[in-house]
C-alpha cells in the first residue's frame, strides 16, 4: 500500500497543507516543535483513528477552530481509496471512505495499515501493564479490525459491571447474585473473544521478534515475548468456549473480593505481555541499548507480521527515533526498510543518512506547521 497524498484542513499547527508523496522514503525535517510529528500523527489517525498523544479531539483541532480536518489518497492491491476524517472541536467527529459516510468506526479501520515507532515506544519495556496492553491492541486491530469492537463492547460490559459492583459493595443477597451472573456471563463472552485474540497475536508475533532480536544483538541474547492472560490457567486457547468457561469459572471464584471491593478483580483489562531477555524480565535486564534492541525488534517484527496476514506492506512511522539509536541499530532499520515499505521519518538533521539514502527521499522541511520541498541535499 502507499499513501499518494495527505490533506490537512486546520489539524494541530496546520492552517491548511496538502502533501504529494513523491517517493517510497520520506524525511520531514526541522526544529522541534514545528510540526513534524503532528503530520506524522494525521497519517496515524487515517490508520487507527486514534492518537497517541491527544485524549479528545478537541486538542486535534487548530486554535480555536470549530472542525479540522484529515483526508488521504491510498493506492492498494484493489485500487485506489479516499479516507476522509472530520474532527470537531464539539461534537463527534465523521469518518468517509470514497466520499460514503461510515456508520461504524470498524468500517474504516483496516483500509491504511501502519507500524509507528516513536520515543514513547522506546518506554514499552520500562513502562506500565496498560502501555503493553495498549500497545498489542493497536497491533490486533491492524491484524483484524473487527477487534476494535470487540474490545470496546468489552470495556461497556466491564464498566456496567464495576458500577453495579460499587452499588451493591458490602450488600450481596439474591438479587446481587442474579444479577452479577448475569454480568459474569456477558463478561466472560466478551472477554474470551479478546483474550483468543492478543494469544494469536502474540504467538505469530514473537518468532519473528526472536529473529531480529538475534541478528541485531548478533546472535549473543535470546528474546520472549509472551501473552500473560490475567485470567489463569486456560486450558486451551483454540477452544472458545474453554476460555469463555475458564473466565467464567475464575470470576466466581473472587465473588466475595470483588462485592468487597465494588470492582471486577479479573479479566484481560489486567493482562500483561511479558518480554524477557534470556529468561530474565527485560524491565530488569541491562542497558538502555538492550531495552531498544528489544523494541526494535518489536517493530521490525510488527512490520513483518502485519504483510504477512494483510498482504501489503504497511506504512511506517518514524518519529525522530533514529537519534535515540546507536548506529548499529539505525542502519539495521534503515537497511530493513530500503523500498520495502513507504516511510515517513522526522529528524531534526540530516546526519543520520547516508547519501544514497538521501538522494532516494522525498525532503521537506517543516517550519511552523508550514511544508517545502528543500534543496539537493548535501553529500
Amino acid at each position: 500500500m502507499y499513501l499518494k497524498t495527505l490533506h490537512l484542513q486546520q489539524f494541530r499547527n496546520y492552517q491548511e497543507t496538502c502533501v504529494t508523496f513523491g517517493a517510497p522514503k520520506t524525511i520531514l525535517v526541522g526544529n522541534n516543535a514545528q510540526g513534524k510529528s503532528n503530520l506524522l500523527e494525521s497519517v496515524a489517525l487515517l490508520s487507527t483513528l486514534k492518537s497517541q498523544r491527544a485524549n479528545s479531539d478537541r486538542e486535534l483541532v487548530r486554535d480555536e477552530e470549530p472542525i479540522g480536518r484529515v483526508s488521504g489518497t491510498l493506492e492498494r492491491i484493489t485500487g485506489e481509496v479516499e479516507l476522509d476524517v472530520i474532527l470537531r472541536r464539539s461534537g463527534r467527529r465523521t469518518v468517509s471512505v470514497n466520499s460514503e459516510t461510515c456508520r461504524r468506526q470498524v468500517d474504516f479501520l483496516g483500509l491504511l495499515n501502519v507500524v509507528e515507532f516513536s520515543s514513547l515506544d522506546l518506554d514499552l519495556v520500562r513502562g506500565s501493564p496498560d502501555d503493553r496492553r495498549r500497545w498489542l491492541d493497536g497491533l490486533v486491530i491492524q491484524l483484524e479490525p473487527v477487534y476494535a469492537h470487540l474490545l470496546r463492547e468489552y470495556g461497556q460490559i466491564l464498566r456496567q459491571r464495576n458500577a453495579f459492583l460499587k452499588q451493591m459493595k458490602g450488600k450481596g443477597g439474591a438479587e446481587f447474585e442474579a444479577m452479577r451472573s448475569v454480568f459474569d456471563l456477558q463478561l466472560a463472552t466478551a472477554g474470551a473473544k479478546v483474550m483468543r485474540r492478543r494469544w494469536r497475536a502474540v504467538r505469530r508475533l514473537a518468532p519473528l521478534a526472536q529473529k531480529w532480536h538475534r541478528d541485531i544483538s548478533g546472535q549473543t541474547e535470546v528474546l520472549s515475548v509472551e501473552y500473560a492472560p490475567h485470567v489463569r490457567d486456560i486450558a486451551n486457547f483454540n477452544d472458545a468456549e474453554a476460555v469463555r468457561r475458564d473466565f467464567l469459572t475464575q470470576l466466581r471464584d473472587r465473588a466475595v473480593p470483588e462485592l468487597h471491593q465494588g470492582s471486577t478483580l479479573v479479566g484481560p483489562h489486567r493482562d500483561e505481555v511479558y518480554l524477557a531477555i534470556d529468561r530474565t524480565p527485560a524491565r530488569q535486564y541491562g542497558s538502555q541499548g538492550q531495552q531498544r534492541t528489544l523494541v526494535l525488534a518489536l517493530k521490525l517484527a510488527e512490520l513483518q507480521l502485519i504483510e504477512d496476514v494483510v498482504g501489503e506492506p504497511p506504512v511506517l512511522l518514524l518519529d525522530d527515533v533514529l537519534a535515540e539509536l546507536d548506529l548499529n541499530r539505525q542502519n539495521q532499520l534503515l537497511e530493513t526498510i530500503e523500498d520495502r515499505f513507504q516511510t515517513l521519518i522526522s529528524t531534526t538533521h540530516l546526519g543520520a543518512f547516508d547519501a544514497q539514502w538521501l538522494h532516494a527521499s522525498q525532503i521537506l522541511s517543516v517550519s511552523g506547521g508550514r511544508l517545502s520541498p528543500t534543496p539537493e541535499p548535501v553529500t
